[in-house]
Order: C-alpha cells, then sequence, then structure tokens
C-alpha cells in the first residue's frame, strides 16, 4: 500500500516514535549518511561549469522528489508502517511549533556554538554524530531564526504568488530566473537582506545551521521541508492543468548559456537513470492527507 505523507502536526505520539526510531537506525547503519554524501555531491551552484540537477534548476522539484522517495523507501525498510511527514511553514511558524519539540525533531541550538541539545538528534544523546559535511563539527547545529540577523519563515501570501504563476519554469533556467513557479518556490531572488531568501530557500536560513548549503540533510527537518514543497509541487499542477508540466521540453543548444548544464524533461537526472518527465506525478508511489 502506498504511504500517506500527513502533516506533521497531526501525528501521535507513536508515530513520531516510530517515524524518528526509523530515521535513527539509517544512521546507525550507515545509511542517512549516504544520502547525506548525496545531496553535498549534487549541490552545484549555476556559477559553476557543469551539470546541475539539484539546485538552481528546473529538476528542483523531480530531483528531490526521487531524492525524498529513496529515503522514505529506506524508511519503510525498517519499519513498513513509516512515511515521511511534512512541515507546513506557512502554519507552523516558530520554535514553540510542535515538531521542534523532544519527540520529533528537537529544539534550537544553544547560544555560542548553535548545537542542539534536546531531543533525539542532540549529540549529547550519543545517537546523531555529523560524518558528512562541509564544515567541521560532530554536533547537529541549529539558529531558529537567526537573532542576530532575524528572518521569519514564508507566508501563505509568499507561497500564493509562487503557485499563482501559471508557467513552470523560464530562461535562463537558474537562479536568476526571473519568473516561473520553480524559482519562485524555491526562492532565489535578486533583492538584498532577508527577502533575498524566498520559500524553500527562507527555511533553509531561518532554520540555520547545518541546514545551510548542500549539507543540510544533516539536519533530518530536511525531510520535513521537502516533503512540503513536494505537496505545494502537486498543488501548482492541480491549478494549472493546462501548462506544461516541466520546461524546457528540449535540452538548450550549443549556443546556450545552460547547454548542458540542466536536463531538459526527457533526459536523465543523476544519480539515477530516471528523468524529469517520469516523475510528474506519483500515483501509486504515496499520497498526501
Amino acid at each position: 500500500m502506498a504511504p500517506t505523507r500527513r502533516n506533521q502536526r497531526s501525528l501521535s505520539g507513536p508515530e513520531r516514535r516510530r517515524f524518528v526510531d526509523a530515521v535513527l537506525k539509517l544512521k546507525r547503519r550507515g545509511e542517512y549518511d549516504e544520502f547525506v554524501r548525496t545531496h553535498i555531491d549534487f549541490y552545484v551552484s549555476d556559477g559553476e561549469q557543469r551539470l546541475r540537477v539539484a539546485h538552481m534548476t528546473p529538476s528542483f522539484f523531480p530531483w528531490h522528489r526521487r531524492f525524498l522517495l529513496d529515503f522514505e523507501r529506506a524508511l519503510r525498510r525498517v519499519d513498513p508502517g513509516v512515511a515521511v511527514p511534512y512541515w507546513d511553514w506557512t502554519k507552523d511558524r516558530g520554535p514553540a511549533a510542535s515538531l521542534w519539540g523532544a519527540d520529533l525533531m528537537g529544539g534550537n541550538g544553544r547560544r555560542g556554538d548553535r548545537q542542539v541539545m534536546t531531543g533525539p538528534f542532540a549529540y549529547r544523546h550519543g545517537r546523531w554524530t555529523i560524518k558528512e559535511g562541509v564544515t567541521d563539527g560532530d554536533f547537529l547545529t541549529r539558529d531558529l531564526g537567526r537573532p542576530e540577523d532575524p528572518i521569519d519563515l514564508p507566508t501563505a501570501r509568499d507561497v500564493a504568488r509562487a503557485l499563482a504563476d501559471p508557467r513552470y519554469d523560464v530562461p535562463p533556467w537558474n537562479s536568476t530566473s526571473p519568473e516561473g513557479f520553480r524559482n519562485r518556490l524555491e526562492g532565489w531572488t535578486s533583492a538584498r537582506g532577508a527577502e533575498r531568501w524566498q520559500n524553500h530557500n527562507r527555511v533553509h536560513r531561518w532554520v540555520g545551521g547545518h541546514m545551510l548549503g548542500g549539507a543540510s540533510v544533516n539536519d533530518p527537518v530536511f525531510w520535513l521541508n521537502h516533503a512540503f514543497v513536494d505537496l505545494l509541487w502537486d498543488r501548482w499542477r492541480r491549478r494549472h492543468p493546462g501548462s506544461a508540466p516541466y520546461l524546457p521540453e528540449r535540452p538548450p543548444g550549443p549556443g546556450s548559456s545552460q547547454h548542458r548544464r540542466i536536463v531538459a524533461r526527457d533526459e536523465p537526472m543523476p544519480p539515477w537513470d530516471v528523468t524529469p518527465g517520469e516523475l510528474l506525478g506519483h500515483k501509486g508511489l504515496y499520497k498526501y492527507a
């Protein structure tokens, strides 16, 4: 039976424990750190002269859909009753929200070194050591809201503006794309200060610590964030059934700055032999409640 992804706030105590226990078991096996390494390896910026499939690119949504699906399948090999919950950050908007409880994600990092001290992923409990990262340090870090440089979580209005755009993506197919649902939700802009980051990117900035950059998978809240992003992509497709579900349909030609730097609808996305076109829907794979 296909798993049902639910809002984290609707999970019962036992359901939270089962999800956490499955994540911790993947960590003990070393499987979790393989997911961290994959995301680090494929976190390629559009300033680099090579293929981008995970970020700053049209395949942002399908790449993370497959990544999330692989993680969920790994969890379900541990416990077939587990599904990845989602975090609706337009409603659960502060450090007091239920997902930051000691029975799910744990709380904020302490002052000074930003080390997370509570919950199942606190280093002091001996079950969550950072092994794959882009900086030194064995412990998970967070800086919720970034008090020294404050930033708020995205609002329902922010999401509505992204969902209202009927175009999936537009040239130049990167972080500078001025319009299109993909970049409006991924959240790259040319603004200054905190307004530079929108929607998905703003969530990563708000959590801070390990959620900044390619090693963000070290914080398990990564999966709850991307489950919501995946749900929003699903809502966009339902709202715009007449729009092209993925762009570009054909690879940019040799004269384009994006030649061989992004994948078109029917080109495979590394590290899998799967195309964006094959991941435009999730019927039979999972559903949302």
